[in-house]
């Protein structure tokens, strides 16, 4: 078992999205995608992207 203090930020962050899905749920649970939007999902994950953190989306926008 990995401890807290092992983790990474984005690990950590990851870890702490992932809790409170389970305590609160998937709001989108049983809702279809349309077909439209399958396609464009599709096509989107063809294409090299880029992870960015949260850190670094807050820091471009100077909320540090």
């Amino acid at each position: 078992m990995v401890s807290v203090k092992d983790l990474s930020m984005d690990d950590l962050e990851q870890l702490i999205e992932q809790k409170i899905l389970e305590i609160l749920g998937d709001p989108d649970y049983g809702l279809e995608l349309r077909e439209e939007f399958k396609k464009e999902l599709e096509e989107r994950l063809k294409k090299p992207s880029k992870r960015i953190s949260q850190r670094e989306v807050l820091s471009r926008f100077d909320y540090d």
